[in-house]
């Protein structure tokens, strides 16, 4: 049924999506091609294709719908089923930089909840909603794997980590302005469109992206270490208020090599968007995939 922008059902049905112009038609067929090519069945090909479409666009359109269903041989009805489950395809415009604050558990805790209600009030926008400018949409997100690093902040899913309201103002204030901004870790920032295309499988042919790494912390590393046998029993970090039960409060508890310390124990050092939070650098267990050809693969959210 068609609808006017205030959601309104004006009980007539909805016209058949407008075509791409020929010029980009031509060109979007050639790159889904290339990604139809990559699988033995064409209607997998669902996932990184609905990416390409939003790369042009910037989200999922109807004419995005459309174009995907005719290359697979699919009904509109199949391709928008997809495009509405996972999170990460945009029904509507948004920003060139989609800022998602982790408000699930550790997160918001630790902050994130307080960084997200800021950066409403800073913005003047809404869950879901794009400043005036077009450059930055907020949402809050959930889990990213990034717990060690709490509170985390992405923008088009690269992460800033341990962030700050005041750490977090300053970077959607940079994203506003222009100025360039570097992740904590993983490759250079870059639009949203541009994410997208990665994300459907394209390499990214910046210098030094696909080079760029960035690794988990100590925190999510103690598990693999244990099963390595390279580190003794993990023990329970003790409050940071207060020492374990058998020691006077005033004495300091130092670690053994075999104890596991969380990347909020002591400061390390690092570079990040606030100082005052470092977050751990790189280790040899941490060093994440190059970003590259290997995109085509399926995303830790369309997994699940």
């Amino acid at each position: 049924m068609t609808t006017t922008p205030e959601g309104v059902s004006l009980g007539m049905p909805q016209l058949p999506a407008p075509d791409y112009p020929d010029d980009v038609r031509a060109r979007l067929e050639r790159d889904a091609a290339e990604v139809v090519a990559r699988y033995p069945d064409s209607r997998s090909a669902l996932l990184p294709l609905l990416h390409l479409v939003q790369s042009e666009e910037g989200h999922v359109t109807r004419t995005g719908m459309r174009f995907c269903a005719e290359v697979l041989g699919l009904t509109t009805a199949e391709v928008t089923a997809v495009a509405t489950f996972y999170t990460m395809y945009r029904r509507r415009p948004s920003g060139d930089y989609q800022v998602g604050v982790c408000t699930n558990t550790l997160c918001a805790v630790m902050g994130g909840d307080a960084i997200f209600e800021a950066l409403q009030e800073h913005l003047s926008v809404g869950n879901g909603e794009t400043t005036d400018d077009g450059k930055v949409t907020l949402e809050h997100i959930e889990c990213n794997a990034a717990c060690d690093f709490a509170p985390v902040v992405m923008v088009n899913w690269e992460f800033f980590d341990n962030q700050t309201v005041d750490s977090a103002k300053r970077l959607v204030d940079d994203l506003r302005a222009g100025v360039q901004v570097e992740p904590t870790r993983g490759a250079p920032l870059c639009t949203f469109k541009e994410t997208a295309r990665i994300l459907a499988g394209f390499p990214d042919e910046r210098p030094g992206a696909v080079e760029a790494t960035g690794g988990a912390g100590p925190a999510s590393l103690v598990g693999l270490r244990l099963a390595r046998g390279e580190a003794g029993t993990a023990r329970v970090v003790h409050p940071r208020d207060g020492g374990p039960h058998d020691e006077p409060q005033d004495t300091v508890h130092e670690p053994s090599p075999g104890e596991h310390l969380s990347s909020h124990d002591a400061p390390q050092e690092t570079s990040a968007s606030d100082p005052s939070h470092p977050s751990p650098t790189t280790t040899r267990d941490g060093g994440a995939s190059p970003r590259g050809l290997d995109a085509a693969g399926p995303t830790a959210e369309e997994g699940e």
